[in-house]
């Protein structure tokens, strides 16, 4: 019980950091379907910052380097979308599901890159960081505390403060819904867009390293991140793009997911013989069943995924 907790709460804290970056974006009128890729680039920073920092190096400094590294990665390859659906004003669909497939490609090639000028007979895209690792967690009894699920909470606590107690956050949302009122009034509705998507790639970046590390000390990045992105989009959505209801969201769904690496534990589960895949796959099963139920009374920002041109009215 107590590890189907620690995982349970683990892989919600991505869930809620990927999902609230998904929720910035969208807030400011960007359709983010990029987060994929976004938490695949921000893995692959803060899994080599792991890979190269001293294990003897205080355990505060690694999770700030960690953390600094993944939000820095995040937050360079979300400029890429900002760019294209901002400035260029490209189609948001066709421009994140481009980045999602770049990421991964760009990852293995750069991984394996790094391996082989290390080893020529390591031609693997696996980074291995089980020392360092150590760092992110502190043992509580038998529970492992992960210093990333304290990070999605203050991530989650100043999502609700940014948005609904800010001038940022009231101009940002504005932004979303109604660009040209915005415009009229001041607000700069480019600059706004381009922080929605900057911070989205912060959060999903930093989400990234959270989910490789979750239970592992390798990660090999042919595998991606398995589908988070779009799981933490399913999360948003459930959610209603508010920040709370993303919380009780995501626990839902990290609960079903967290049940693919502790059923066995369970005499009555391991009993059924169901197979594995079938637990891997239940969280995206249930995503679906969810979205199906409650999509037709969800109620999106009304401006997003639409290019604001300052010249409409």
């Amino acid at each position: 019980m107590v590890l189907l907790l620690q995982y349970t709460l683990l892989f919600s804290s991505v869930l809620i950091l990927v999902a609230l970056g998904g929720c910035f974006s969208e807030h400011s009128g960007v359709i983010n379907l990029g987060l994929e890729g976004i938490m695949v680039m921000g893995a692959l920073g803060g899994a080599l910052t792991l890979k190269v920092i001293s294990p003897s190096l205080p355990a505060i400094i690694i999770v700030i380097a960690v953390l600094l590294a993944s939000t820095l990665c995040g937050v360079l390859y979300s400029v890429l979308l900002a760019f294209a659906c901002i400035n260029f004003k490209a189609d948001q669909t066709l421009v994140g599901t481009a980045l999602n497939m770049l990421a991964a490609a760009a990852a293995t090639v750069i991984v394996k890159t790094i391996n082989i000028a290390e080893n020529p007979d390591n031609v693997s895209s696996t980074v291995q960081y089980v020392a360092s690792k150590k760092a992110l967690v502190v043992n509580i009894g038998s529970f492992q505390f992960n210093w990333f699920m304290l990070v999605a909470l203050i991530a989650l606590i100043a999502a609700y403060v940014i948005l609904y107690k800010t001038r940022f956050g009231l101009r940002l949302m504005a932004c979303g819904e109604h660009p040209q009122a915005a415009d009229s009034v001041g607000i700069n509705v480019y600059k706004m867009r381009w922080s929605g998507v900057l911070i989205s790639g912060m959060l999903a970046g930093i989400g990234g390293i959270v989910y490789i590390t979750a239970g592992v000390s390798e990660w090999k990045f042919e595998n991606g991140v398995a589908g988070f992105g779009f799981l933490a989009l399913a999360v948003m959505i459930f959610g209603q793009w508010k920040p709370l209801n993303i919380g009780l969201a995501a626990l839902l769904f990290g609960f079903f997911r967290a049940l693919s690496n502790v059923y066995s534990g369970f005499d009555f589960l391991a009993a059924l013989n169901i197979p594995s895949s079938v637990y891997n796959m239940m969280p995206y099963i249930i995503s679906l069943a969810v979205l199906a139920f409650t999509s037709a009374n969800s109620r999106a920002p009304k401006a997003e995924g639409i290019p604001y041109d300052k010249g409409s009215r």
